[in-house]
C-alpha cells in the first residue's frame, strides 16, 4: 500500500471539507435537513452575497481548519489539548443555542426541522466525543488525529448551529 505524505493527506482531508460545507450551505437554498444553513457559513454568505462572492464562505472551514492545526502538514500525531477545549465550547454552545432559538426554530422552520436538526447534532456531537475519546485512550497517529478534527470540522460546516429563525 503507497503512503502518502502527511502534508498531502493534510491538503485533501482539508478540501474534502468543501463536501460537508456545500452540503450545509447550498443544497436547497433555505433551512432543510440536509442543507441546514450552519451559521459559520451562512452568516459570511450573507455578508458576502452584496458582492455576490457568497461561494466563498463555503471555504471558510477549510481555512480554519488549516489554521487551526498547521502541524498537520509536518504529521503531527497528537490530538492537541486545545482540540478538546474546542469541542467542549462547541457542545456547550450548541446546547445555549438549541435553547434559545428553539421558539424560533418551531415558528419559523416547522417542529420536523428543528427537531431534526436537534437529533443529527446529538448524533454528531456523540460521533465526536466518541473519536475524540477513543483517540485519547488509544493514543493519537497521525491518521487518527487527523480524523478527529476532520470530524469535528465537518460538523461545525454541515450541521453545528443551524439556521432557526426567519430568512433576512
Amino acid at each position: 500500500m503507497k503512503s502518502y505524505p502527511a502534508s498531502r493527506l493534510t491538503l485533501i482531508a482539508g478540501l474534502a471539507l468543501l463536501i460537508p460545507a456545500s452540503f450545509g450551505l447550498f443544497l436547497s437554498g433555505v433551512p432543510t435537513i440536509l442543507c441546514p444553513l450552519p451559521q459559520l457559513t451562512v452568516i459570511p454568505a450573507f455578508l458576502l452575497s452584496a458582492w455576490r462572492l457568497n461561494y466563498l464562505a463555503n471555504g471558510l472551514p477549510v481555512l480554519l481548519f488549516f489554521l487551526w492545526r498547521p502541524g498537520f502538514f509536518r504529521g503531527a500525531p497528537q490530538v492537541p489539548g486545545r482540540s478538546y477545549v474546542l469541542l467542549a465550547i462547541v457542545i456547550v454552545l450548541s446546547i445555549l443555542y438549541f435553547i434559545s432559538g428553539w421558539q424560533r426554530g418551531l415558528e419559523y422552520e416547522g417542529a420536523g426541522y428543528t427537531r431534526g436538526v436537534l437529533i443529527i447534532n446529538v448524533g454528531w456531537v456523540a460521533v465526536v466525543v466518541y473519536a475524540f475519546l477513543r483517540a485519547r485512550k488509544k493514543g493519537a497517529s497521525f491518521g487518527s488525529s487527523l480524523f478527529v478534527d476532520w470530524m469535528l470540522f465537518a460538523w461545525l460546516a454541515w450541521y453545528a448551529f443551524p439556521y432557526l429563525g426567519e430568512l433576512p
